[in-house]
C-alpha cells in the first residue's frame, strides 16, 4: 500500500455517526497484508434493503457476478469486503472462494446467502483457498460494533494503493423525520468506472424501497462516479452498494420520485460525489486536481464523452503535471471524441482565462496568468463547443513518475 500521503489529501477523515441497523468489524486475514486489518465484515438488520451498480467489465470478479445475481432479490443482511486479492479471474476456485464466504457470512448473519454481498479488490488472477476468507468471519463477530470508530476501521481496511480512507456524512429530512446517510469508498489507480467506483459502501437508516434505491444510485452514479478517471483503465471489481436499513422510522417510501424524497435525493447525490471526488484526490502519482467542464455539445452524453476524452489524455495530464499551458493537446482531445466539433465555434478557458475562439488563439493571448493557475494543486478547463444546449462536467488528475512507480511494482 502507498505510504506518502497524496498532497490532494482532506485533513481528516470525517466523523461518522452511527447507523441504525449497521454493525461493523475489520481484522487481518492474512492473504497478503501483513500489520493491518484487510477484511471487513458489516452486518445489517432485518428489513435491510440494497441497491447497487457493478463494473460492466466482461472479466469481472467473481464477487461482482455473486452481486449482480443477488441485487433483484433486494433485502441484505451483510457485507464482506476483503483488500490485497481480487479474486478476479479466478475460475472455479473463485467461485468456490464466494460460495464458502457467503456461506460463513450467512451463518454470522443468521441470514440467506443471498442476502450477503461481497467486494474482493487487489491483485487480479491469484486463486485463494476456499476458506480463505470464510474462516475470518466467525472470530470477527464479538467485535461487531456501531460506533463512529468502526467507520475509519472500515474505510482503513479496504485499502490498497490508496494512500488514504475516504469517507462521508450528510443529513436530510423525509416528511418530518431526519434521517443519515454515511458511506466510505476506496479508489486511486485502475479508475475509469463504467458504472461506479472501484469499491465503495454507503449506508442509510432511511427506509426506503430497493427498487427506487436502485432509480437514485443509477442515475446519480452517472453524474459522480462515472464522472471521474484516473487513468482510463475500468476494474475488474468495481462495485458500488447502497443500503438502507429503515430503522429512522420515516414513512416508507417506493418510488424515487416521491415528494418526500426530494432532500434525500440531493444528499445523497452530493455524498456520492464527495466520494468520488476524494477517489481523484487519491489517483495515483497525483499532484493536481483537474476539473473539465463541457458546455454547448449537441447533448449531455456528448458534452460527457468529450470531456472524458480531455481527463483520459495522457497528453493532457503530463501537460497539467508538467504545469505546461499546451492548450493545443486539449484541442486534438476534442477533434478525436468522436462526437460533432466546430473548429471556429470552440472556446476553451483554463482558470478563468480565455484562450481560444474563433478557430485560433485569441488575439494577445498573455500565457502568464494560465501557467500560474497550472501551478495551483486545482486546474479548472472549461470547453465551450458553441453548438447546443449539452453540458457535463468531469474530474480526473495529473499523470506523473509517481504512477508508474506504483504500478510498475505494484505485486512485489
Amino acid at each position: 500500500m502507498a505510504t506518502t500521503l497524496s498532497p490532494l489529501a482532506p485533513a481528516s477523515f470525517p466523523t461518522l455517526p452511527p447507523i441504525a441497523g449497521v454493525r461493523i468489524a475489520t481484522a487481518n486475514s492474512g492473504i497478503r497484508y501483513k500489520g493491518r486489518d484487510d477484511l471487513l465484515l458489516a452486518v445489517l438488520d432485518p428489513g435491510t434493503s440494497v441497491a447497487g451498480v457493478l463494473t460492466r467489465s466482461l472479466t469481472c470478479s467473481a464477487p461482482v457476478i455473486w452481486c449482480r445475481d443477488s441485487l433483484p432479490k433486494g433485502s441484505a443482511r451483510a457485507v464482506v469486503v476483503n483488500a490485497g486479492n481480487a479474486n478476479a479471474f479466478t475460475g472455479k476456485a473463485g467461485d468456490a472462494t464466494v460460495q464458502a464466504t457467503v456461506s460463513a457470512a450467512a451463518e454470522v448473519a443468521g441470514c440467506a446467502p443471498d442476502e450477503v454481498y461481497i467486494a474482493s479488490t487487489g491483485v487480479i488472477g491469484i486463486p485463494l483457498a476456499a476458506d480463505a476468507i470464510g474462516k475470518c468471519l466467525a472470530p470477527m463477530a464479538p467485535s461487531l460494533a456501531a460506533d463512529s470508530a468502526a467507520w475509519e476501521k472500515a474505510a482503513r481496511a479496504i485499502m490498497t494503493t490508496d494512500t488514504f480512507p475516504k469517507g462521508s456524512v450528510r443529513t436530510a429530512r423525509i416528511g418530518g423525520t431526519t434521517v443519515t446517510i454515511a458511506g466510505f469508498a476506496k479508489g486511486s489507480g485502475m479508475i475509469a468506472p463504467d458504472m461506479a467506483t472501484m469499491l465503495g459502501f454507503v449506508f442509510t437508516d432511511a427506509a426506503i424501497a430497493a427498487t427506487a434505491l436502485q432509480d437514485m444510485l443509477s442515475e446519480f452514479t452517472e453524474r459522480t462516479f462515472n464522472a471521474i478517471t484516473v487513468d482510463g483503465d475500468t476494474s475488474t471489481s468495481d462495485t458500488l452498494l447502497l443500503f438502507a436499513t429503515g430503522k429512522a422510522g420515516n414513512a416508507p417510501v417506493s418510488s424515487a420520485d416521491a415528494a418526500e424524497l426530494a432532500e434525500f435525493r440531493a444528499a445523497l447525490e452530493d455524498l456520492l460525489l464527495d466520494l468520488a471526488l476524494q477517489v481523484v484526490r487519491d489517483g495515483e502519482g497525483a499532484t493536481k486536481f483537474i476539473a473539465i467542464t463541457v458546455r454547448g455539445a449537441d447533448s449531455d452524453a456528448a458534452a460527457k464523452r468529450i470531456g472524458m476524452t480531455v481527463a483520459n489524455s495522457p497528453l493532457v495530464k503530463t501537460a497539467v503535471a508538467g504545469e505546461d499551458a499546451n492548450w493545443g493537446r486539449i484541442v486534438a482531445a476534442i477533434g478525436r471524441a468522436g462526437e460533432r466539433a466546430d473548429r471556429d465555434l470552440i472556446r476553451i478557458t483554463v482558470g478563468g482565462t480565455l484562450i481560444c475562439a474563433e478557430g485560433m488563439e485569441v488575439p494577445g493571448y498573455d500565457e502568464t496568468p494560465v501557467t500560474a493557475h497550472m501551478k495551483g494543486k486545482e486546474v479548472d478547463i472549461d470547453i465551450d463547443l458553441g453548438l447546443g444546449k449539452g453540458t457535463a462536467k468531469v474530474w480526473t488528475c495529473d499523470l506523473t513518475h509517481g504512477y508508474i512507480d506504483i504500478n510498475g511494482s505494484y505485486r512485489s
